[in-house]
């Protein structure tokens, strides 16, 4: 304490000294080269967000969870010298098999501590899976020290929520979902959590970005905010500056297991439709198409003759799925689904599972270089998940004449007969031709082309002889093509797209 104040007087000296310095006049001539600087407006935050919070902290809660665990491990029974009066009491409570104290098992209960918010006045509370998962005992506590114990209404792993339900005597607050499309970069949020079991704890920051994939599931759109987030505060709202709840707090990055500044909210847009399906149907129910996709690359937008990389290539559809009747095809590209624009392969499978199921929705495609409207009935996706078989349209090619081998583009090609079907253990529903071998080094083997595989179409053309291939690559080359857009099999089926360079 004597050093702080040792330290703020000499401060305080100096900075006297140097009031006394800025009161001395200019020079005439130094006066009139320092012109004035127009003041800058004043730029603040929120002047304050006291009223803010004090309306919206009796509706958030702190969930405490509760789970028996066996450890892997298990206690050695105590050890009695041998021929101790206590010898026989020992084995008779332990046991003995062939004569031997068996281990005894050990289990623990495990504590953890979470963040949630109150949606409905009856008792309904919205927080992260991970908050709840594999619990055994749920407890709700309120701003006022009530406690309650919560039942499961329904989770959804694929995006980290869950749906609680408490049975309160009285109505309770409750907050409302606001519109987290209309958040801009730069706009004011607030936190309010549980972090480190330290109850009620409010932190303000900014958006610091949107549309954030962190490999975390299938649906990524975060919200990334720089307002304090820390262990606990997972499944805690995140509010805009008119307490409504723009993203539910899920994830960190952060070295130190404590807040850096890097934090992830789900969106609320992207979790009102699941939490509504919890609610109405204790599970999501979303829409399924029935293909299987990858990235358009800048190399395969141009194989494709595509002004720029957009949308998602469709690498497979899936037998008995909504699109297998050929309305969409493998090599097609979806760009519009339902009159939304698909920018990039992720935005697919996030606006086809918003989707109700069985709903009919305009697919924009391109497909041989024109773009096209299909019609698609959506299926539902957890339905379609059991169908984990992928189905290729392979059109038969009947009697294939002989063909000498060649190579081209680094690859050794082959006819694929039945004895090359066997060595390479391929599908019988796989057609094309098949990559005896990949020379080393060339573009191919970077690419993780490998023997055994099979090439089905290349630039959405159907493969069926080493021939075919030279002539397709011939073909390309010729419309001044400088990448040849491969679609390649594996043995089981699985379908994927390799652009090779062909110059």
């Amino acid at each position: 304490m004597t050093h702080t104040i040792s330290v703020a007087s000499r401060w305080a000296r100096s900075l006297s000294l140097l009031a006394a310095v800025s009161i001395l006049p200019l020079p005439a001539a130094a006066q009139e080269m320092a012109d004035p600087v127009p003041p800058r407006a004043p730029v603040d935050g929120p002047a304050s967000v006291a009223d803010l919070a004090e309306g919206l902290l009796d509706s958030v809660v702190n969930i405490s969870t509760s789970q028996r665990v066996s450890d892997d491990e298990t206690s050695p029974m105590p050890q009695i010298p041998e021929g101790s009066p206590f010898e026989d009491f020992f084995n008779d409570f332990f046991g003995e098999e062939n004569g031997q104290t068996p281990p005894v098992p050990r289990s623990r209960r495990v504590n953890s501590l979470g963040s949630g918010f109150v949606i409905s006045a009856d008792g309904l509370i919205v927080t992260n899976n991970h908050v709840i998962e594999q619990s055994d005992d749920i407890e709700v506590n309120f701003a006022d020290g009530t406690s309650l114990s919560a039942e499961i209404v329904g989770t959804d792993p694929q995006t980290d929520l869950a749906l609680l339900r408490v049975e309160p005597a009285e109505p309770l607050d409750h907050v409302e979902f606001g519109d987290s499309d209309a958040m801009r970069i730069g706009d004011w949020v607030m936190a309010i959590g549980n972090p480190f079991g330290l109850g009620g704890s409010v932190s303000i920051g900014i958006v610091s970005a949107r549309g954030r994939d962190i490999n975390a599931g299938p649906y990524d759109d975060f919200i990334q905010t720089d307002a304090a987030i820390n262990r606990g505060n997972s499944g805690g709202p995140l509010f805009n500056m008119r307490g409504e709840v723009i993203g539910i707090n899920t994830a960190i990055i952060s070295p130190t297991g404590g807040s850096i500044g890097i934090g992830f909210s789900v969106p609320a847009d992207l979790a009102v439709n699941v939490i509504n399906q919890l609610r109405d149907f204790g599970e999501t129910r979303r829409g399924w198409l029935g293909v299987r996709i990858q990235p358009v690359t800048s190399e395969i937008a141009e194989s494709l003759d595509m002004d720029r990389a957009r949308g998602a290539l469709v690498a497979g559809v899936i037998n008995g799925g909504p699109v297998d009747d050929g309305t969409i095809e493998p090599g097609d590209v979806i760009l519009e689904f339902d009159g939304r624009p698909i920018n990039d392969m992720r935005d697919l499978p996030r606006i086809v599972a918003e989707s109700p199921v069985g709903d009919v929705v305009d697919v924009l495609i391109l497909r041989n270089g024109e773009e096209q409207t299909v019609e698609v009935t959506l299926g539902r996706l957890e339905s379609g998940q059991e169908q984990a078989e992928l189905g290729t349209e392979g059109e038969e090619n009947g009697e294939e004449e002989p063909s000498a081998t060649v190579d081209v583009l680094g690859l050794t090609l082959s006819v694929l007969d039945d004895e090359q079907r066997d060595a390479f253990g391929i599908d019988a529903a796989v057609n094309g031709v098949l990559i005896a071998d990949v020379s080393e080094g060339s573009e191919a083997e970077e690419k993780g082309v490998v023997a055994g595989e099979v090439i089905v179409e290349i630039a959405q053309e159907t493969m069926a002889t080493p021939a075919d291939v030279e002539a397709r690559i011939s073909e390309l080359r010729e419309e001044g093509r400088r990448n040849a857009l491969l679609m390649v099999a594996q043995a089981d089926g699985t379908l994927r797209f390799v652009t090779l360079r062909m110059d």
